[in-house]
């Protein structure tokens, strides 16, 4: 067996102890994303029952305003009309007293239901919070589980990156470098044993010469195909 093999083959094995964790961090992520999601669905279901609750309080306002308006305009009509000498003005001011509290009859009867509006506005934005809080405490075992499960895998991870440090220690830099620089690669793996007469990860055939010099542990050769490092088992 090459010297350095053995050292290699540990780190391979603590970098997948390492990738495991990772996997398992990352496989919480699609349960813990649906609870967010569905949280958020039912926060922009309450937040929109508040904005229609302020819509309507906005529209009972304006038309409380325009109320107080049309009341005062037809005040002054009234007080004009005790004034008013010619027969023909004082019919057109009738007919506008009449026309005018006709709209108030109007507005006031909109204003009457402005306020079932807010009040409607009102019991939806209650449910919604409801279903909000009910919701919470659905989800807040799940919550809790998925957190415990994944302060135990960080757990996991950080002893692991803590023993795969030791490991890469015990790596000559420049071999490391080398091991370091194929785990960029596409490979999942940077050492494959060899497989018969051929890479372990490709399955190119390795020239005979070479595969000797594996098999002897005299070196650790490259494929020449896809870059990993090779080893033969004993």
């Amino acid at each position: 067996m090459h010297p350095e093999l053995e050292a290699l083959l540990a780190l391979q094995e603590k970098d997948q102890a390492v990738t495991l964790t990772d996997e398992a961090l990352a496989a919480l992520a699609p349960a813990t994303q649906a609870l967010d999601e569905s949280q958020a669905a039912a926060e922009r279901a309450l937040a929109a029952a508040r904005a229609a609750i302020q819509a309507a309080l906005d529209r009972r306002d304006e038309l409380e305003g325009k109320i107080a308006s049309y009341r005062t305009m037809q005040e002054q009509r009234r007080q004009r009309l005790e004034w008013v000498r010619g027969a023909k003005e004082a019919s057109t001011l009738m007919a506008e007293l009449d026309l005018a509290r006709s709209v108030l009859a109007k507005e006031e009867a909109e204003f009457m239901r402005s306020g079932d509006a807010v009040t409607e506005a009102e019991r939806r934005a209650a449910e919604a919070e409801q279903a909000l809080a009910q919701l919470r405490a659905q989800q807040a075992a799940e919550r809790e589980g998925l957190a415990g499960r994944r302060e135990q895998i960080a757990g996991e991870r950080e002893h692991a990156v803590a023993e795969r440090e030791q490991a890469a220690a015990r790596v000559t830099p420049a071999m490391l470098a080398r091991y370091e620089r194929i785990r960029r690669g596409k490979a999942p793996l940077a050492l494959y044993s060899l497989h018969v007469d051929a890479c372990g990860h490709c399955f190119t055939a390795v020239p005979t010469q070479r595969r000797t010099l594996i098999q002897r542990g005299v070196t650790i050769e490259a494929c020449e195909a896809c870059g990993v490092l090779l080893y033969a088992k004993e």
